[in-house]
């Protein structure tokens, strides 16, 4: 029992080595952007598109302007 509390108080290795995932992010969502915006295109029109693009700026923007 006492072996296990001393266990759970050292630091792990691989959380400290976790990899940046990043870059595997902005691909996923660069690959998933065009379609989703294809099928809003397609259900709603071109102003659903280009309001979520516009959102998607602001978003981008205000992330930018917190780092």
């Amino acid at each position: 029992m006492q072996q296990d509390k001393t266990a759970r108080k050292q630091p792990r290795q691989a959380a400290a080595q976790a990899p940046d995932l990043l870059e595997t992010t902005l691909r996923f969502a660069v690959i998933n952007m065009p379609w989703i915006f294809f099928t809003l295109w397609l259900l709603y029109g071109m102003v659903p598109v280009l309001l979520l693009a516009a959102l998607i700026n602001h978003m981008i923007t205000r992330l930018e302007m917190r780092t």
